[in-house]
């Protein structure tokens, strides 16, 4: 049983989405990854009560780390948002960092030029990663207002879209980077202030 738990659990790691794709057309790569290590978990059961899952496969996922430099605990919030007028069209992302006191540590917005709305989010969410990382590898909480993004992140749906892989799979790689993370969905009124950043950055390039 222990040599089988071994076995799922290296090629939980080292299949590529593609193989996964092709033979399990009605689930995510994610997906198939999650029910693997389920399946390890049955199958050693001593081994495994005590690991974490990964990353991808929780909403919480925590290491013991603390921020380094700025913060040290505490856990990060980041906001962003993407624009896109004409989907695809003029695109911008925004960004707002706050710590767990409800400080903005963070405002930015970024002209991304020709995009849709679906890569002006994930583009966004990876310039708010890439700040985020400056405070260190600790605990951090994503708010998007794109419900598409959210589910594809947490396994729920499959990234269909050619153009979506690439970013899908850079995000991952950086929210893996850190010591917890989660992400959440919020309606668009609780998401304004990184909108308004992506709006603006459109807005000054155009003017």
């Amino acid at each position: 049983m222990r040599q089988a738990a071994d076995i799922i659990r290296v090629l939980a790691k080292k299949l590529p989405d593609e193989a996964l794709q092709e033979y399990f057309q009605d689930l995510s790569p994610q997906q198939v990854r999650n029910i693997m290590q389920e399946a390890v978990v049955v199958l050693a059961p001593s081994k495994e009560k005590t690991s974490k899952q990964s990353p991808q496969a929780t909403l919480w996922q925590d290491k013991g780390k603390d921020w380094k430099g700025k913060l040290k605990g505490g856990t990060l919030h980041l906001y962003s948002d993407g624009a896109s007028r004409g989907n695809p069209g003029e695109a911008g992302a925004g960004i707002s960092i706050l710590d767990e006191h409800g400080n903005e540590l963070v405002a930015a917005g970024k002209y991304l030029g020709q995009c849709t709305n679906n890569e002006a989010e994930y583009r966004a969410l990876l310039l708010g990663l890439s700040k985020c990382k400056e405070f260190g590898t600790g605990r951090i909480k994503t708010h998007l207002d794109s419900e598409l993004i959210v589910k594809q992140i947490l396994g729920e749906y499959k990234v269909k879209h050619p153009n979506l892989r690439p970013l899908f799979q850079e995000t991952m790689e950086r929210l893996s980077g850190f010591a917890s993370f989660a992400i959440t969905h919020v309606r668009r009124e609780k998401n304004r202030r990184a909108d308004e950043l992506a709006n603006r950055a459109i807005d000054e390039h155009l003017n």
